[in-house]
């Protein structure tokens, strides 16, 4: 039987004279099935205008991403803009991907913004995420929306934003556009009919100044063209890659590109992959075949908006090894600080879940490392708290999002495609390969080994169990873990740290935030977070050990395989 709250606003719903014929037929034909399941999914709750916009499955309802969601959150966003800047006419830029409804919703949101007197600025057709941002400050504007679900399967869709400084929103503005989107009484407070005279293109000049960008920053150019004619791989995922990858590629002076056909045309259903993730093995398939057939150095794809890229490089027997975020992101720091000619003052930046391999290298050449809260938004809000006291060189996190310079405050696979490319022509003028230089780095700075799991728990009930799973970590600090003692328990919820060896406890020093971490006795780090955007718990799951030379690297990455695998069955069999 249907709750209260859940008929009350399926009610509202079917009483609105604002909501279409079309979306009520919806509601009334999951009534007369008796669909309680899927009535209760969409209509439990109001989809959550959250920290840094929407995220959710399409579909009618108050929980879903549709007309009307998206319709209340972007006229949250214009109430506070006409709110917090009085003094000059409002300027937005919307973008938006190849999902299913991109283009509709993007246009829907400059129609309320042009309604409300704001100044749209609209890309004429899809284009990554991190263009957006850029976008963003080269035109001015004051706000940013970008259409998207990131990496997310086929039904999702989602509206991030952005502000001035072009990264996503933090406080206070995330606080106060939610108080003004949660304050709409009705959908009949939106504005709909839009004023097109104030909607235009963006300008062309945006996307070859960024190109540009991206050239001045990247090392050891001469080498590019010396290797101009190394093969590359690419597959776009059937997003918005396609439009700028190969292009940056080649603006940076690589002429042999190989894009992934099958995955080339942007399709908002992903007709070949499981879910358009290059985190998963399997939506590298295509790649891989095609790095394989073209006798490529490095294989790279990228996800539907393309702010995160999945890299493959060649190990000792010739076959491509996927390397995971942290092996990525680790990989990229240590050819940037190899490269760096000054280092004074100079910093990186990563999340508290990404591997300490990049606080181990940091440490050693005397670069100063900060740790953020799962977001680039957070790193974005170190950049500003720094900008003009310290040199931003690069930032990423285990998820596959990386930055290399200020110019995008948003993770960015565009630019990152480019300087893994350098970095391969690189270590290829020297007689190496990627392979190479990812054992050399764990020589050096020690051997980091992690792994992710993730639960998948949908709707109301996934939900509950969820938030019962976290409670029940928080409520119960395990004093050992897979037979390991733990030593150290924080939790950034309550912002406490704990020694369990000695009992003190100290102050975290971040934001609030649902995440649980336990340091154990043998070096090994477990942290424990709902995913703030899909119906996800991870367990994040590190280990590390010396390697004391290049022979034993084999030997040492199954023996640390091994020990991952104890932890995984352990916390799986919770």
């Amino acid at each position: 039987m249907l709750s209260k709250e859940v008929s009350d606003r399926i009610e509202l719903w079917l009483n609105s004279k604002v909501v279409d014929v079309d979306a009520k037929n919806q509601i009334k034909a999951w009534q007369q099935a008796n669909d309680e399941k899927t009535l209760t999914d969409f209509f439990y709750k109001e989809l959550e205008f959250g920290t840094g916009g929407l995220r959710g499955i399409m579909g009618v309802g108050s929980n879903g991403v549709n007309r009307y969601t998206i319709g209340k959150a972007t006229q949250g966003l214009a109430n506070y803009l006409k709110k917090a800047i009085t003094n000059k006419q409002i300027a937005v830029v919307i973008g938006h991907d190849s999902r299913n409804n991109s283009r509709y919703f993007a246009e829907l949101t400059a129609h309320i913004f042009s309604a409300n007197g704001i100044k749209v600025y609209l890309f004429d057709e899809l284009r990554p995420t991190p263009l957006l941002s850029y976008a963003l400050r080269f035109l001015k504007c004051d706000s940013g929306v970008v259409v998207t679900a990131s990496h997310n399967p086929k039904e999702y869709n989602g509206y991030k934003v952005y502000w001035n400084d072009g990264a996503q929103v933090v406080p206070p503005h995330d606080k106060n556009i939610i108080a003004e989107v949660n304050n709409i009484p009705s959908f009949e407070s939106i504005l709909f009919e839009p004023n097109h005279q104030l909607i235009q293109a963006v300008p062309k000049e945006v996307e070859e100044s960024y190109y540009q960008t991206v050239k001045q920053l990247i090392p050891n150019q001469a080498v590019i063209a010396k290797q101009k004619d190394m093969p590359i791989a690419y597959s776009s995922l059937h997003g918005a890659g396609i439009t700028m990858v190969p292009n940056c590629l080649k603006a940076i002076g690589f002429e042999n590109i190989h894009v992934v056909a099958e995955q080339a045309t942007p399709d908002g259903n992903f007709p070949t992959v499981q879910s358009p993730n290059p985190e998963e093995r399997s939506a590298m398939a295509f790649v891989i075949e095609k790095g394989k057939s073209i006798g490529a150095d490095l294989v790279m794809a990228t996800d539907p908006d393309t702010d995160r890229v999945g890299i493959g490089i060649k190990n000792k027997e010739g076959q491509f090894e996927l390397l995971n975020g942290n092996q990525a992101f680790s990989l990229l720091i240590y050819f940037l600080l190899k490269n760096q000619k000054e280092t004074n003052r100079a910093y990186i930046a990563k999340t508290i879940v990404t591997s300490e391999l990049i606080d181990a290298i940091a440490k050693k050449l005397n670069i100063t490392c900060y740790n953020t809260l799962t977001g680039f938004k957070y790193i974005a809000e170190v950049m500003k708290a720094k900008e003009g006291k310290e040199r931003f060189i690069a930032a990423g996190e285990e998820s596959y999002g990386y930055m290399v310079g200020d110019f995008v405050r948003d993770k960015d696979a565009v630019s990152a495609c480019a300087f893994f490319a350098a970095m391969a022509a690189d270590v290829k003028d020297k007689g190496q390969t990627l392979y190479d230089l990812l054992i050399e780095m764990y020589v050096s700075f020690g051997f980091y080994l992690e792994s992710l799991i993730t639960l998948t728990k949908k709707g109301q009930e996934g939900e509950l169990a969820i938030k019962a799973m976290m409670e029940k970590f928080r409520n119960n600090t395990p004093e050992h873990l897979n037979n390991v003692k733990v030593v150290r328990a924080l939790d950034y919820k309550l912002s406490t740290e704990k020694n369990l060896l000695t009992g003190k406890s100290e102050t975290l020093h971040f934001p609030s935030s649902d995440v649980l971490q336990y340091y154990l006795e043998d070096g090994s780090k477990i942290s424990v977070r709902p995913s703030g955007t899909e119906p996800k718990i991870k367990f994040y799951i590190s280990v590390n050990t010396n390697l004391s030379s290049a022979s034993d690297y084999q030997k040492t990455k199954t023996e640390l395989e091994a020990k991952l695998k104890h932890y995984e069955n352990y916390l799986l069999a919770l």
